[in-house]
């Protein structure tokens, strides 16, 4: 499926059947995670975002992140069941695999916080109102010293890890800042931004 993106509009299916299991074998792989559940994912396209009912949503603008100290647990509590609570004893992670339908990527690209110059004070955390539940997400505010870094004219087969949170408390950041930008280098015809993310859950065995 990684390789036949192109009609993914006319797939979430087999998005979930098949590109979701791809999704977690990478992920163990590069984490080195015991456990891996995907269990959402999004795609964006300007163009097809117009289109009433299509599932599509425009490349997110704003800098944010898209879990928190609080709705991190409570999202592995929705999807687990029973099986949370001993797994929330032990450190997990929320990280999304982003990546381009089609490249290259010209139009609006992922800007990416450098997470060491990222302050807990900039991190503003709001609802995020669902029909059936409620989450939390955090707004970024502005501090000079944040650090941000985009990959140039991605391709289809590139991925980013974007690590949302992280239950360890020393190590690796917890949090990070993501959004797309208006690059200033893209071509005045450049077709929309294609992109698809997947959300993962990421479980580490105890040592």
């Amino acid at each position: 499926l990684s390789r036949g993106l192109g009609d993914v509009y006319k797939r979430q299916d087999e998005i979930r059947s098949v590109y979701y299991p791809e999704c977690e074998r990478i992920m163990k792989e590069a984490t080195g995670a015991s456990r891996v559940v995907a269990f959402d994912h999004i795609v964006r396209n300007e163009a097809k975002a117009a289109i009433k009912g299509s599932g599509v949503k425009l490349p997110a603008g704003r800098i944010h992140n898209d879990y928190t100290a609080r709705s991190a647990p409570q999202r592995v509590r929705d999807l687990l069941g029973k099986q949370a609570e001993e797994l929330l004893k032990h450190r997990f992670a929320i990280i999304n695999l982003w990546r381009p339908i089609r490249g290259p990527l010209l139009k609006s690209p992922l800007a990416l916080c450098d997470a060491q110059s990222l302050a807990e004070e900039n991190l503003i955390s709001s609802d995020l109102r669902y029909p059936d539940r409620v989450g939390e997400t955090q707004a970024i505010t502005y501090n000079p010293g944040q650090r941000y870094y985009y990959f140039p004219r991605m391709q289809a087969e590139e991925a980013v890890l974007i690590r949302c949170f992280d239950s360890a408390l020393r190590g690796p950041a917890r949090f990070s800042a993501h959004g797309a930008f208006d690059d200033p280098q893209s071509p005045a015809d450049a077709p929309p931004r294609e992109s698809i993310e997947v959300r993962t859950l990421v479980f580490f065995a105890p040592r």
